[in-house]
């Protein structure tokens, strides 16, 4: 059982990795927004232009995102053209999701931007304490995936 400072310590940490986190990502998102993206819609236009086709259900698992909310977010590209469903020839159960010229013109244009900006983020910190947070933070989501 934690004692009281070791609890405090670890309360601390959450809330300035919360904070953190949250100040992080709207930073990054403000660029995002100015191309009429959510995060969301970037995050799979993103996965898909770098991996290829997915099926649907593995969108989700990678970007982490409820079905239901995917199938939604899915849909709102595909109606602006920048995605386009196609069905398995192996397995009909499965659809595949695929970027389109238009949806891959797009992601080309806004990543270089994405990347330096991210990259200006992370500037505060030295590659070595990037290294170290990496290490640190990955630690900790992996400790607590392995919880559950």
């Amino acid at each position: 059982m934690a004692n009281g400072k070791d609890t405090a310590r670890a309360l601390k940490l959450f809330i300035v990795l919360s904070r953190a986190s949250k100040v992080v990502l709207e930073e990054a998102n403000k660029l995002i927004e100015t191309y009429d993206l959510n995060p969301t819609e970037f995050a799979v236009l993103e996965l898909l232009h770098h991996k290829g086709r997915q099926p649907i259900q593995k969108i989700g698992q990678k970007i982490l995102l409820r079905s239901g909310s995917m199938t939604y977010v899915v849909d709102k590209l595909e109606k602006r053209g920048l995605l386009e469903r196609v069905s398995s020839m192996e397995d009909k159960r499965i659809t595949y999701m695929s970027i389109t010229p238009a949806g891959t013109a797009l992601i080309e244009e806004i990543f270089p931007s994405h990347e330096e900006n991210i990259a200006g983020i992370m500037s505060t910190l030295s590659a070595e304490e990037q290294e170290h947070a990496i290490h640190l933070i990955k630690k900790l989501g992996l400790s607590v995936r392995d919880l559950s």
